[in-house]
């Protein structure tokens, strides 16, 4: 493409003609206006007409205090725990094979009572034992975050490390420094593919 020249005034006769304009340069152009020295502009939206927003009121803050504090996300995390534990444990119970399954007569057929019952008992105990880890995990995160004062990636590794760490201790040593590296890599990994 052509450089676009502006168009010169004529000199007055006697005059030396002044020199022509430097060419248009893409390349420093381009560089103004996409790359590294371009700085963004801060997004406000009542410069383009937007919605002012009012400020908040106190029962407004108040809500956002009980929803960002400790206790809440240890609850939350409880509760989620606990459905999606015993959905999973029931769902387990159904595609087991070895639901309501006697030792005493391997050839009798269960009847659909004794298939519920067991996988209802199922449902609870995962039920529990997740709602007990992710209060757990919730929590320790919530303590780790507010200690360090900042939100990011370590604070779920750290607070892995800590929850599989206490889970796996029950059983020894060696299994609690191996719950504590698998909570961790599992909860980094779960962090990088949220975030």
């Amino acid at each position: 493409p052509r450089a676009v020249m502006a168009a010169q005034p004529p000199s007055a006769p006697g005059e030396p003609s002044p020199p022509p304009p430097p060419p248009l340069q893409y390349s420093v152009l381009l560089e103004h206006l996409v790359g590294d020295k371009r700085r963004p502009r801060a997004w406000d939206p009542s410069v383009f007409g937007g919605i002012p927003c009012p400020p908040k009121s106190e029962e407004q803050k108040m809500v956002e205090r009980v929803m960002e504090s400790c206790p809440f996300k240890a609850t939350l995390a409880c509760v989620g725990g606990f459905v999606l534990g015993g959905a999973f444990g029931i769902f387990t119970a159904g595609i087991d094979t070895n639901v309501g399954f006697d030792p005493k007569d391997p050839y009798r057929t269960p009847t659909a009572k004794e298939v519920l019952k067991d996988m209802g008992q199922r449902g609870i105990s995962y039920a529990k034992n997740f709602a007990i880890v992710g209060a757990m995990f919730s929590c320790t995160e919530c303590v780790v975050e507010s200690y360090r004062g900042k939100s990011d990636w370590k604070n779920s590794v750290i607070s892995g490390c800590i929850t599989g760490g206490a889970i796996g201790f029950r059983a020894g040593l060696k299994a609690g420094v191996i719950g504590c590296g698998g909570f961790a890599a599992f909860s980094a990994a779960v962090d990088y593919y949220l975030r």
